[in-house]
């Protein structure tokens, strides 16, 4: 147990960094939630009308809204479709005895680390319609019927975002799952040896398992990312077109920016931190409910009948 002056000094640490997590979090969401509740054009000297739930209640009726949630949901099932198993096998390789496989984290880290803002528009260049290096290069290998206006077209351009958006972040994946791995003891790669686990079931019965909680931190990240998406749909297409690429905060920032409208912009915000929390309670729920069944079944058989 600790005595009363391990307790003082515990929280004298603990004081300046829940103070800095208040000021830097808790206010500015307590304030965002506080102004959704009015109708204002952002300038301090124009007084703020309370609305209530008004502006909530126009949110969720309008369609551009829930468009913007749909292709939250493109980014989230690209997220477990593409960029969990690429980011996997890449660190399956990099993790490995392979040669070079030094040159191979870098490269394919890389992406991660840019500005969002240089990725975009290096992007933006190649897949443009007239000129681009994609559109080009199919013309080259005789596929011209293939070109497209990859961003100009709206039923292809939030694809080509999420490809562009998978791409980015294969690397910083690759390390999450790349720490999971090396974390895994020798000696049981050593004893599944004996029983035959060797090559793909190495990896299905021993590694995979035992990632459990990288696979949690990957879901957790994947949900919220995407829903919090912005630098390079805004740079490459800014929401457009149509508005076929609008997600939850880039309608935020054209409410709040573009239309001065900063309660709706404020209410949107609100709707993504609340999203993102429950999502994250939702996913830690789930994945911990079988390890909590197996612990509740193993103490039913540890006791007494």
């Amino acid at each position: 147990m600790y005595g009363r002056k391990a307790y003082v000094t515990i929280s004298l640490f603990l004081i300046p960094v829940f103070l800095l997590y208040t000021l830097a979090f808790i206010v500015p969401v307590a304030q965002t939630a506080y102004q959704s509740l009015f109708s204002w054009n952002g300038i301090r000297s124009v007084p703020m009308t309370y609305v209530g739930l008004d502006n909530y209640v126009q949110m969720f009726k309008s369609e551009e809204f829930y468009r913007a949630l749909r292709n939250v949901g493109v980014f989230i099932a690209a997220s477990f479709v593409l960029i969990l198993p690429v980011g996997f096998a890449l660190a399956l390789i990099v993790t490995s005895k392979m040669k070079g496989k030094r040159f191979f984290k870098v490269a394919y880290f890389i992406p991660s680390i840019l500005p969002l803002t240089s990725v975009g528009l290096m992007w933006q260049f190649l897949l443009k319609g007239d000129g681009g290096l994609v559109n080009t290069l199919l013309e080259l290998a005789g596929l011209g019927g293939w070109r497209h206006e990859w961003l100009g077209e709206p039923s292809i351009a939030i694809y080509v975002i999420v490809a562009v958006n998978a791409w980015i972040y294969f690397g910083l994946n690759m390390i999450i799952f790349a720490s999971g791995i090396v974390a895994i003891p020798d000696d049981l790669y050593e004893a599944g040896a004996l029983e035959g686990a060797v090559g793909w079931r190495r990896v299905l019965y021993i590694t995979v398992p035992l990632m459990k909680e990288t696979f949690k931190v990957f879901s957790v990240l994947a949900v919220t990312q995407s829903l919090r998406v912005f630098g390079q749909i805004y740079v490459m297409t800014g929401g457009g077109p149509n508005g076929a690429t609008d997600v939850p905060t880039t309608l935020l920032y054209n409410q709040s920016f573009k239309y001065n409208n900063f309660g709706m912009g404020n209410s949107i915000g609100t709707f993504i931190i609340v999203a993102g929390f429950l999502s994250t309670l939702l996913l830690n729920r789930l994945m911990d409910g079988d390890s909590g069944t197996r612990k509740r079944a193993n103490g039913r058989k540890g006791g007494r009948p």
